[in-house]
C-alpha cells in the first residue's frame, strides 16, 4: 500500500476541523432553540412549589403532573397528606395568557373557561372560543391515585373552529351547533373512582362539589361523568341545594349544551372538610353541614335538649354504628356493650349503614343522637349529621392505627363543632390475639407490617380485625361523653 502524501493528509485534517466548526454550529443552534421552545413550554409554577409539566402527546400538550402517586385507600382510611396550605389562585379565564386548567391543591386540578362555551358530552368534548390549545383532565379529586383515576373518564377542553358562529372555518372543522342554552355556569365533575364508600363520597366528590359551586348560589348545573342512577339516587338532595337545575348525566347526553362559563373538576381542601381562607367568601364545614339539615331535614342544629321536662329528649341518646363480623372491624360484644350504655342513662340505638340504607332516614336519626361510637371505618362519616355539641367516639383496631384515625376523623370532627374521643384496641380486645401465635410479627411488631405497604395493612388490621371492647374501659370513655354533653344529670332516668 502506497503512503499518503503529507499534502493529501494536511487537506484531510482541513476538513476535519471546517466539520468540527459546523457541528459546533449545529449544537450551539440546537441549545439555542432548546431555550426557546423550554421558554414557551416551561413547567408552571405553582404557589406550593410544585409545577404541572406539560408534555407533548401526539402533537397536543396534555396537562400531567410530575409529582409521584400517593397510597390509595378504599374505605375511608385517608392515607393520602393533607392539602397544602396556601391560597388558591384564580385561574384566568380562556384566550388570556395564563393556563385554563391549574392545579388547586394536591388532589385537584380545576379547568375554567368563559365565553362561548360548549359542551358536548358523548365525546367528553368542551369547546371553548378563543382558547388557544387544547387542555386534558380527569375531573375526580385523587389526581395521583392510578387506581382511582382508571375509572373516570378523561374529559377535553378544545379550541372552538374559528368564525364561532356556527360556521365551518374552511378547513373541514365544523363548530358545533348548540341545541340547549344556558345562563348558568357547567359544573363537570366525576362520580367514578370509589364513590359508592361514605367516606370518599364526601372527601372526593360532595364536599369538593360545594366548595367548587357554593359561589354560584345555586347557578350552577351540574354535568356528572361516570354517572351512577343508584349513587346520584342517596345523594340528590344535596346537589339540589346547591344547584337550581337539573342534574345531567352528560356521558349519555346527545345535546350540545352551550353556556357561558364552564368548571371541569372539583376542588379539594381536606379530608372531609373545608379550608375558608381558600374560599372566596369565608365557607367552612359548618356551611356544608347546614346544607345537609336542609337537604335531609334535619331538625337539630345543636345537641341542647328541649327545655320540655317530659320530652324524651331529656336521655341523651348514643348510636352504635354496627358492621357484619364477615367485614371486619365489627364489635363482638355489641349488645353488652348497648346493655352497660343503657345503665348509664342513654338512649340508646344501633344501626348499621350500607349501600342499600335510606341516606335521609339515616341521616335523621344520626341529628337525633348526642353521642356515636364506632370502629374507625366508612361508617363514622355519618358524623356529617350529628349535631354541633355532639360527641364522637371512634374505636381505633389494634395495629399502630392512631395516625390513621387523626387523619380521617379526630381532625375534621374539630372543625364540624363535634366533641372527639378515642378508645384504642389492646391485645387483649381483638381477635387477631385468636388468629395469630403471641409471637407473631402482627402481634409484637404492627410497624413491620405498616413497612410493607396499604394493602398489607389493609388486609390484616381492616378487614381481618374484629374487636371486643372491655366493657369497664368503654364504660369510663362513655362517662367522658356524658360530661362532654349539655345535659343536666338531674334529668336522666
Amino acid at each position: 500500500m502506497k503512503p499518503r502524501s503529507s499534502a493529501r493528509g494536511g487537506g484531510g485534517g482541513e476538513t476535519r476541523r471546517l466539520g468540527n466548526v459546523a457541528f459546533l454550529a449545529l449544537m450551539l443552534c440546537s441549545v439555542v432553540a432548546l431555550s426557546l421552545i423550554r421558554a414557551r413550554f416551561s413547567p408552571i409554577a405553582t404557589a406550593g412549589g410544585e409545577a404541572l409539566e406539560l408534555k407533548a402527546e401526539e402533537s397536543k400538550l396534555v396537562v400531567t403532573t410530575a409529582k409521584p402517586a400517593v397510597v390509595s385507600t378504599d374505605s375511608g382510611d385517608g392515607a393520602d397528606e393533607a392539602a397544602d396550605e396556601r391560597k388558591e389562585e384564580a385561574p384566568a379565564m380562556a384566550g388570556g395568557n395564563k393556563p385554563v386548567c391549574y392545579e388547586t391543591s394536591r388532589r385537584s386540578d380545576t379547568c375554567e373557561a368563559a365565553g362561548d362555551v360548549r359542551v358536548v358530552g358523548s365525546s367528553q368534548s368542551i369547546y371553548v372560543d378563543g382558547l388557544e390549545r387544547e387542555w386534558k383532565t380527569k375531573p375526580y379529586c385523587r389526581k395521583h391515585d392510578a387506581f382511582a383515576l382508571s375509572h373516570v373518564k378523561e374529559w377535553t377542553l378544545k379550541p372552538l373552529p374559528s368564525g364561532a358562529a356556527d360556521e365551518g372555518d374552511g378547513g373541514g372543522a365544523v363548530a358545533p351547533q348548540c341545541t340547549t342554552n344556558s345562563s348558568a355556569t357547567a359544573f363537570v365533575l366525576s362520580t367514578g373512582g370509589f364513590t359508592g364508600n361514605p367516606f370518599h363520597d364526601y372527601t372526593d366528590v360532595l364536599i369538593p362539589a360545594f366548595i367548587t359551586a357554593h359561589r354560584f348560589a345555586g347557578e350552577v348545573q351540574f354535568l356528572v361523568s361516570s354517572y351512577k342512577s343508584w349513587w346520584m339516587n342517596k345523594y340528590i338532595q344535596i346537589f339540589q341545594q346547591m344547584s337550581r337545575y337539573d342534574v345531567v348525566d352528560i356521558d349519555a347526553d346527545d345535546e350540545v349544551r352551550c353556556y357561558r362559563s364552564a368548571v371541569v373538576g372539583p376542588t379539594f381542601h381536606k379530608e372531609l372538610g373545608v379550608d375558608p381562607s381558600k374560599t372566596a367568601s369565608g365557607d367552612s364545614v359548618l356551611d356544608f353541614r347546614k346544607l345537609l339539615r336542609g337537604a335531609f331535614g334535619l331538625d337539630r342544629a345543636t345537641a341542647t335538649p328541649s327545655g320540655d321536662r317530659w320530652d324524651i329528649r331529656r336521655r341523651p341518646r348514643l348510636l352504635i354504628i354496627s358492621r357484619r363480623p364477615s367485614r371486619g372491624r365489627a364489635f363482638m360484644n355489641e349488645r353488652a356493650m348497648a346493655d352497660m350504655a343503657s345503665s348509664l342513662g342513654f338512649d340508646v340505638r344501633v344501626g348499621e349503614p350500607d349501600a342499600t340504607t335510606d341516606t335521609s332516614k339515616f341521616a335523621r336519626l344520626v341529628n337525633s343522637c348526642d353521642v356515636m361510637v364506632g370502629v374507625h371505618g366508612a361508617g363514622l362519616t355519618n358524623m356529617v349529621f350529628l349535631p354541633a355539641g355532639a360527641v364522637l367516639v371512634q374505636v381505633v383496631p389494634y395495629g399502630r392505627l392512631e395516625w390513621l384515625a387523626r387523619n380521617t376523623f379526630a381532625e375534621p370532627s374539630g372543625a364540624m363543632e363535634l366533641h372527639y374521643l378515642e378508645y384504642a384496641v389492646q391485645l387483649d380486645e381483638t381477635t387477631l390475639s385468636e388468629q395469630y401465635p403471641a409471637d407473631h410479627q402482627v402481634l409484637r411488631d404492627p410497624m413491620a407490617i405498616h413497612k410493607q405497604g396499604w394493602e398489607a395493612l389493609k388486609t390484616t388490621y381492616l378487614d381481618k380485625q374484629n374487636v371486643r371492647p372491655h366493657l369497664g374501659r368503654l364504660k369510663n370513655t362513655f362517662l367522658k361523653a356524658l360530661k362532654l354533653l349539655p345535659h343536666r344529670q338531674d334529668t336522666m332516668n
